[in-house]
Formats: structure tokens, C-alpha cells, sequence
């Protein structure tokens, strides 16, 4: 009885070193989040800068040395000189400020007449089915091919292209604020009318800042549809625009002036958006208070 005990006793220690193995590796096999660090801005930008630099240098030497075709890509340093003429004895301002206003003009109609119609639905679910197919129908079709039958209806000015930049974001306001609608909450709206609250207090009160987050959220998305919409129509045919520069450089095969009414084209795009991203933030900043 003794021997019996002694060893199992003494067997005791060499079990519990076995049955701890098998936790000790589940422990070791759990992974926890990486941390990732945030570079400087100063950092940031540096890289950034030096990408861009990387790629002009490598673009100037590549045409100098015959890689590529100077014709075709042209040169950083013809591009610059082009900059530079455009600015000074050019019609830069004139495109800049053509495209500006058509393409505003276009961003705010289209998002207010595509506001107002997805709010509008609210009022009539009949109205709503029967209308969104021939909302679809529109969105999908290319607005490229009624760009010519807009030109034509409209004129050269710029009434067409801001007829053409509406139509493009007008569609994507009405079904994103659509959406909003149908996301109400119908329990808020029996409380309203058990309250009293007639259906016009009712749309005013509770439709129309429920669905303030969803117009908002399009913004961002609608200021670059109007931009497309408005070169568009200075493609088919403009007195003035960047769109209308664009052109002119291709048929000419001036590419350097390509790449610098593209340049300015982008810069433009960029300022638009940082422009409406804040105007988003303030909104959204106004609704929570």
C-alpha cells in the first residue's frame, strides 16, 4: 500500500506538467491587435512630395534619353512653359471661372430638385413605386448620349452644361434621400399623429431632419458627378472651359497644354471637394447640436 501511494504520488508531478502544456499553448496562440503608429504630418507630406518629385525627374529623363516619345508624353519642363502661357497670355481664368460656375450651378440644382423629390415621396407610396423605374431607367442611362440632344435644346452657353451636371446628380439625391425615407421609423410617426400633429407638421418635424443625414452624406459624391457633367458638356461643344481647353490641345496635339489643362482641371476638382467635405462637417456639426 505504501509503493502504491509513493508512486502515485510521485506520478502526480509529471501530470500536471502534461496537462498545463496543451493551456500553454493555447495562450501562446491568441494574437492581439496590431498597433499601428501614425507618421508625422510633416513626415506624410515629405513622402508625398518626394513621390511626386521621383516621377517628374523620372518622366523629364525618360523623354530626354528617348525611353518614351516626347511628342506623345511631352516634358516636364514643356509642361511647366505651357503652365506658365496659359496663365498669362491664355484663357485660363476664363475656363477656370466657366467650369467653376457651371459646375456649382449644376451640384446645387440637382441636389436640392433630387432632395426635394426623394422627400416628396414620402407622401405617397403609389407615387413612389410608379416613379422609381423611370428614376432607374434615367440613372442608368449614359448621359453622354443625350449630352448632343442637350446641346442642342439649350445652346452652346452655359445653360447646357449646367443642364447636363443637374442630370447627373439630380438621380442620385432623389434615391439616396429616398432611402432615408424608407428608413423612418413608422413608431415616431404614429407618436406624432397621436400627439395632434398634422401630416405637413408631421414632414416638416420628423421626415425632413431624419433624412437631413442622408442628403448631407450625398454632397461629397454629387460634387464630382457635376464636375463629369460639366467637361462633358464642354466636350460636345463650348465657347469656353477646361473641357473645352482639353479638347482643343488633342486636336492640335499640343500635349502639353493637355496636361496642364488637366492639372488645373484636377486642382480644381480637389479644392471643390475639400470645399464641400467642410461644408459637410459643418452641417452635420449644426445637426447635432
Amino acid at each position: 500500500m505504501s509503493v502504491e501511494g509513493t508512486s502515485q504520488a510521485g506520478a502526480r508531478p509529471d501530470v500536471a506538467p502534461a496537462a498545463a502544456a496543451p493551456a500553454a499553448r493555447q495562450v501562446k496562440k491568441i494574437r492581439r491587435l496590431p498597433v499601428q503608429k501614425d507618421l508625422p504630418l510633416g513626415v506624410t507630406i515629405a513622402i508625398q512630395v518626394g513621390i511626386l518629385v521621383a516621377a517628374i525627374a523620372l518622366w523629364q529623363a525618360a523623354a530626354d534619353r528617348g525611353w518614351i516619345d516626347g511628342f506623345f508624353w511631352s516634358r516636364p519642363s514643356d509642361v511647366y512653359a505651357t503652365l506658365i502661357k496659359f496663365f498669362t497670355a491664355g484663357d485660363a481664368w476664363t475656363d477656370i471661372e466657366y467650369t467653376f460656375g457651371s459646375t456649382i450651378l449644376g451640384f446645387v440644382l440637382g441636389t436640392a430638385a433630387g432632395s426635394l423629390l426623394g422627400l416628396s415621396f414620402w407622401w405617397s407610396r403609389n407615387y413612389a413605386t410608379i416613379a422609381q423605374p423611370y428614376m432607374i431607367c434615367f440613372h442608368s442611362l449614359p448621359k453622354l448620349a443625350l449630352a448632343p440632344l442637350v446641346i442642342l435644346i439649350f445652346g452652346l452657353g452655359l445653360a447646357s452644361k449646367v443642364a447636363i451636371a443637374t442630370a447627373l446628380t439630380i438621380i442620385v439625391s432623389a434615391l439616396t434621400t429616398y432611402a432615408g425615407v424608407k428608413a423612418l421609423d413608422t413608431d415616431q410617426e404614429r407618436l406624432f399623429y397621436s400627439l395632434g400633429a398634422s401630416r405637413m407638421q408631421v414632414f416638416r418635424k420628423l421626415v425632413v431632419p431624419f433624412c437631413l443625414p442622408w442628403i448631407i452624406s450625398v454632397l461629397r459624391v454629387n460634387i464630382g458627378l457635376a464636375l463629369t457633367g460639366a467637361i462633358v458638356g464642354e466636350f460636345i461643344a463650348s465657347q469656353h472651359g477646361l473641357g473645352r481647353a482639353i479638347l482643343y490641345a488633342g486636336n492640335t496635339y499640343d500635349i502639353a497644354l493637355v496636361w496642364v489643362a488637366s492639372l488645373v482641371l484636377s486642382t480644381l476638382a480637389v479644392a471643390m471637394y475639400a470645399a464641400v467635405s467642410w461644408l459637410e462637417r459643418i452641417l452635420r456639426q449644426g445637426i447635432k447640436q
